[in-house]
């Protein structure tokens, strides 16, 4: 009987014991900002998620179904939505998530096709890259690559745009000046065109701001809400002209001032690329069959600070959130996956209801407008 109640007070000792314990204290997991996340989907809408909650919050119906692409204006208070016939577009106003206007190129018998566009920074119109089928009697006669500019307040072709040099292209690298008085046609050379007539200006051989010994820098699309107007940028390529390779490096381009500065950094890879919004660091995705890896840069520097493995998927691309420390993995699917941009760790899923479709934007608060009541 002694040792029985020798134990019950061992027993009532422990449980005090665990009763006066503190808990360890968890670390708070880390948020993106209080901006907004805009992407496409196949629901045949643009969807905006809370940055701050990653809830889904709004959405902004679309007219003419599902988007194939959204092209943000200058000043963020629109966007241009290329449908998924690439035949239609839509207007969007950001602040109060309606629609401005929707038009087509096509007719009864022709069908117009819109490559790619690129939009007024003072919302006159939009020059864009078209080809158009004929239906004849007997089969369709397909038209060449052509540049229109798009009057929007009559909402008709306002002039077929004349090839640079007469130099016909399949596909076209445009950018607007911030001030939509010069249209850069970026190739060989950048080509520079006045937007009245569009008439060429200048040409701006801009292989010959790079480091001797190297070839022309090949500049892709960005659509970067961290870059002021007039500046884009990116991972580009060049090829150096006496051993033929691929050299990658970190191009920033100034449409003010016509320059570039670009710094290689060494035999060019399949990345992605975007810019974190303090525009000191960058951040990229190498993708290989079983092995996917996350990059960092230092783009002061203009050179690679890390890379880490990481479980991807097959198709990805990269954001980073508004107040620099999270990374936000996207394309295919219905989900967002959130990485630590520090230790590359995975964090949480973001989860949508309808699979993606377009480019992922991260509007930072002061950049994101109000939206009016639904």
């Amino acid at each position: 009987m002694r040792r029985y109640l020798s134990i019950l007070a061992l027993v009532a000792s422990f449980g005090a014991v665990a009763l006066t314990a503190q808990p360890r204290p968890v670390a708070p997991s880390p948020t993106g900002g209080n901006g907004k996340l805009y992407i496409g989907t196949y629901a045949g809408e643009i969807q905006i998620f809370d940055e701050a909650t990653e809830k889904l919050t709004e959405r902004i119906a679309l007219k003419t179904g599902i988007p194939r692409s959204l092209l943000p204006s200058q000043d963020r208070t629109r966007f241009y939505v290329l449908d998924a016939h690439t035949e239609r577009i839509e207007v969007v106003d950001v602040a109060s998530r309606k629609t401005l206007d929707t038009f087509t190129l096509s007719t009864a018998n022709k069908r117009t096709r819109i490559i790619s566009m690129q939009a007024d920074p003072k919302h006159r119109f939009l020059v864009l890259l078209t080809r158009t089928a004929t239906k004849l009697s007997d089969r369709w006669e397909i038209g060449p690559p052509t540049l229109v500019q798009f009057d929007l307040a009559t909402r008709e072709v306002a002039r077929t745009i004349p090839w640079p040099r007469n130099e016909e292209r399949e596909t076209v690298n445009l950018r607007f000046s911030p001030d939509g008085n010069f249209l850069f046609f970026f190739g060989d050379d950048v080509i520079v065109v006045e937007t009245e007539k569009f008439t060429e200006v200048e040409t701006w051989p801009f292989a010959q701001s790079v480091e001797a010994g190297l070839g022309r820098v090949s500049l892709g699309p960005v659509h970067d809400f961290y870059d002021t107007p007039g500046m884009f940028t990116g991972l580009f390529t060049t090829v150096d002209p006496v051993q033929k390779r691929r050299i990658m490096g970190i191009g920033r381009v100034d449409l003010v001032k016509r320059s570039i500065d670009f710094t290689p950094m060494g035999p060019a890879d399949n990345v992605t690329f975007a810019q974190a919004p303090d525009r000191k660091r960058a951040y990229g995705i190498k993708s290989e069959i079983g092995r996917y890896e996350f990059w960092t840069f230092d783009l002061e520097k203009g050179q690679l600070l890390s890379r880490g493995e990481f479980k991807g998927r097959p198709r990805m691309a990269v954001r980073v959130s508004s107040n620099g420390k999270l990374l936000y993995v996207y394309v295919a699917g219905a989900t967002i996956d959130v990485y630590d941009a520090a230790s590359y760790k995975y964090l949480r899923t973001i989860q949508m209801n309808a699979d993606q479709t377009t480019e992922l934007f991260v509007v930072p608060a002061a950049a994101a407008a109000a939206p009016t009541a639904q």
